[in-house]
């Protein structure tokens, strides 16, 4: 049971601006805009300095409701390739909708269903690769080039559960690279996509920030980034600057190992906190969960948003460092532990622990 609804939350997986709504974050606004503008953003960094995206055919959604011929001949031409189509508002306050891995065609019926005013959105329909190679969450800052990298799909990454192997953490100082777990094929796509965010020219770092309000640190552009890889390319699928800027200061390390640990994972969220483990599964979404208790879960998805207010730490066998979750949990400045495969075991509800997500080790 408990597994069975676990599947069922992962498909239902909100963006990080709508967990960030749910917690009231005062930016959500600001990021949700940058969220929706965020090709656009990708397509100037693309026509200055051949950064590769995930370009979209952009349509009026009114086009798509009046057979306008060129979105006809589109159709007609391209329907059968898989696409993600978003529905981007163009007035604030509205929700951005958006459906990925289905046809151009069947996306286009999708669209028919949807209750919404044509003349208030555009609709972006977004080149969908049928397969998956690495993926990659980072963030470009005064410390380096640090974050995640998986082979795989990106979602994995960003709602923080793995169908196979835990993601490599990687970290680059601008001199040396270090990882998790060597791996010669991740090395060098992270060094591919370093080399595509690398500006040495002052006059096009000067552009960019004309345009954009770039900016750079040892010549590399600063920033949250998303990318993807497969056999349509190599992909930078986002680049944020608010985001980058709430982990300006972060320092990724790789937690060290510890023998009088009950459990160890990877710091989503640092700080430490003491309570009872109070152990919750996704069919026990209700439980009366204490104020202050240790939230331990597999991992965690945005049903579990009103315990994260209430914890004081949270401890999960899944998840990786700058999923949703573990950003949400470092903007509710809760301690966080990710990735530790075992807590559900290991732990039992009601037994008191001290959680350091410094180090990223739960004791006694």
């Amino acid at each position: 049971m408990a597994d069975d609804k676990l599947a069922e939350l992962l498909k239902t997986q909100k963006s990080l601006t709508e967990w960030l709504e749910d917690i009231k974050h005062t930016d959500a606004a600001l990021i949700r805009k940058e969220d929706n503008d965020k090709r656009e953003r990708l397509k100037v960094l693309s026509e200055i300095i051949g950064l590769p995206f995930d370009q979209p055919t952009q349509f009026e959604a009114a086009d798509l409701r009046d057979d306008n011929p060129d979105f006809v001949s589109f159709l007609n031409e391209r329907g059968q390739e898989l696409c993600a189509l978003r529905l981007m508002p163009k007035q604030d306050g509205l929700p951005k909708l958006r459906m990925r891995g289905k046809s151009i065609k069947d996306a286009y019926a999708w669209f028919n269903e949807q209750q919404l005013d044509p003349a208030k959105y555009r609709a972006d329909f977004v080149p969908h690769a049928p397969d998956s190679s690495w993926a990659t969450i980072f963030i470009v800052n005064t410390h380096g080039i640090q974050g995640e990298i998986i082979f795989g799909g990106h979602h994995q990454l960003t709602q923080g559960f793995h169908d196979g192997a835990a993601p490599i953490i990687f970290r680059y100082d601008f001199k040396d690279w270090t990882m998790t777990s060597q791996d010669d094929a991740a090395l060098e796509h992270l060094k591919k996509l370093a080399a595509l965010i690398y500006v040495p020219d002052t006059q096009v770092q000067a552009k960019l920030a004309e345009k954009l309000g770039a900016t750079f640190v040892n010549n590399y552009l600063q920033g949250y980034f998303e990318t993807t890889d497969s056999s349509m390319g190599t992909w930078y699928i986002d680049y944020s600057q608010s985001l980058g800027n709430m982990y300006a200061d972060t320092i990724v390390r790789t937690a060290p190992a510890s023998s009088s640990a009950l459990v160890s994972g990877q710091t989503g969220s640092s700080g430490t906190a003491t309570g009872a483990v109070c152990i919750v599964s996704p069919d026990q979404l209700d439980v009366n969960f204490p104020e202050g208790g240790i939230l331990v879960c597999k991992v965690t998805t945005p049903n579990y948003v009103p315990l994260m207010q209430k914890a004081a730490a949270i401890v999960t066998d899944q998840g990786g460092i700058l999923s949703h979750a573990a950003i949400v949990a470092r903007e509710l400045h809760k301690p966080c532990i990710v990735g530790t495969g075992d807590a559900t075991q290991k732990l039992t509800t009601g037994q008191i622990v001290q959680v350091n997500a410094d180090d990223g080790t739960v004791t006694v």
